[in-house]
C-alpha cells in the first residue's frame, strides 16, 4: 500500500530537517519553501535527497526528472513521489 501524500510530505520534511537543516534549527520549512532558492539544499543535497527518495519509497529517479518542478519544494517532491508510486503500481 502506498503512503498517503501527508505521509510522504512528513517523511521528506523529516529527512530535510535531519540531514540538511540541522545547522539552521530556526528555519521554518514549509511545503512551498523554494529549497534551492532559500539555500535549504545544494547540488550535493539534491543527490542526498534522490538517494533518500529511491531508498525510502522504492522509486527510480531518472536524470531528466531532476528538475525544480519535481524537486523544488516539499509539495513538488510529494506530488512527484506520488506520481512515481502510482506509475510503479499501475497494472501493465
Amino acid at each position: 500500500m502506498n503512503p498517503t501524500p501527508s505521509e510522504i510530505a512528513d517523511q521528506v520534511r523529516a529527512f530535510l530537517r535531519d540531514n540538511l537543516l540541522y545547522m539552521r534549527p530556526d528555519y521554518l520549512l514549509q511545503d512551498h519553501s523554494r529549497l534551492l532558492e532559500e539555500r535549504v539544499i545544494d547540488s550535493m543535497g539534491v543527490m542526498e535527497l534522490i538517494g533518500f527518495l529511491e531508498q525510502q519509497f522504492g522509486i527510480g529517479v531518472r536524470d531528466e526528472e531532476v528538475t525544480e518542478v519535481n524537486l523544488g519544494t516539499v509539495a513538488a517532491i510529494t506530488a512527484y513521489v506520488g506520481r512515481k508510486l502510482d506509475d510503479t503500481n499501475r497494472p501493465r
